[in-house]
């Protein structure tokens, strides 16, 4: 067991040399050429293959005095160094940025755009992806723009910043690698995952409720309808507990809700833990921004007042997908 923990902390302590050595060597930027200081080039499992058998050759060669067998070694041996010249020009002069990324919400994948822009010559079979395995290939024309978009599970909201992105190319022979790992600072937001439920508290306290006549069923606290299922994060002080003792299951007063007053999403009024609350709200901000009814959206330390319209759903959104994080 001690042995192992050592092997880990070990690991542990050459990646984190890997990652610094990476950020000095390769630092991050919105836009990238590569050039020799980026660039790293090694035998492909191929070139390995190659340079074993020109070694085979060359030992026959030697033993039995077969000038032919000479001949075919310096052949090769000058087609592999001509193959490290064309691997590296391939990826020379090549420039990557980055294309915008859109907004996601948890469950989601994260989409992050990538633009490859040729400097006036082609560059083929250029591989792009988070790591060697998985790869998108194209090629890039002369005075061309190749657009890819590359994805990435999202698990938690907030900010997500993308890894670094790994371009390589094996052109032409496929007997060498030339290879390189390239950050742009991309970041995609990632709101909470919508889930419906018990809509909180939409009512300020300053709304006149008596001067209110028209009613819209839904779950707000002026007027009963009935009784339905608990769902997690509904409030526990609409549950219906005298129910409860009579063996009826839990179950949780259901409320009508009066159109016109100040709509008000506040995060006090739930249930549940803070990521079912935090869902619970963007589900309602969704939900009422497609009916295009203002509302106001109250968190702990943060309120934005009522409005309506796309830029005040994308500011509650982004209030939900931070919430919590430091700014």
């Amino acid at each position: 067991m001690a042995a192992a923990g050592g092997a880990c902390a070990v690991r542990r302590r050459l990646g984190e040399h890997w990652r610094r050595w990476q950020a000095r060597r390769l630092p991050t930027a919105p836009r990238i050429e590569l050039d020799q200081r980026r660039i790293f080039i090694v035998p492909s499992r191929s070139g390995i293959g190659f340079i074993v058998v020109l070694l085979l050759i060359f030992l026959a060669a030697i033993n039995y005095q077969n000038s032919l067998a000479y001949a075919l070694v310096f052949l090769l041996s000058s087609v592999f160094v001509v193959a490290i010249l064309h691997t590296y020009r391939n990826l020379s002069g090549l420039l990557v940025s980055g294309n915008g990324a859109t907004s996601v919400f948890v469950g989601e994948q994260a989409r992050f755009g990538l633009r490859l822009e040729s400097g006036g010559k082609e560059h083929q079979a250029i591989g792009v992806g988070w790591n060697a395995q998985q790869l998108q290939r194209s090629d890039v024309a002369p005075d061309h723009v190749q657009a890819l978009e590359l994805s990435l599970p999202t698990e938690r909201r907030g900010w997500l910043p993308a890894p670094r992105m790994r371009v390589e190319t094996s052109f032409p022979l496929g007997v060498l690698t030339a290879w390189t790992w390239v950050d742009l600072g991309q970041r995609v937001l990632v709101y909470p995952q919508p889930l419906q439920g018990e809509v909180p508290n939409l009512h300020s306290e300053s709304a006149d409720i008596e001067d209110q006549a028209q009613r819209l069923h839904g779950q707000g606290v002026d007027d009963f309808q009935g009784l339905k299922q608990y769902q997690p994060g509904d409030s526990w002080r609409r549950m219906h507990w005298k129910a409860y003792s009579r063996g009826e299951g839990l179950l949780v007063k259901d409320f009508a809700d009066l159109r016109g007053q100040e709509l008000c999403l506040d995060f006090v009024a739930l249930g549940g833990d803070v990521e079912q609350r935090l869902s619970r709200l963007c589900y309602w901000v969704l939900a009422l921004s497609r009916e295009q009814r203002p509302f106001a959206l109250q968190l702990p330390g943060n309120r934005l007042d009522t409005d309506s319209g796309d830029a005040h759903r994308e500011a509650c959104l982004r209030a939900l997908a931070l919430f919590g994080e430091q700014p």
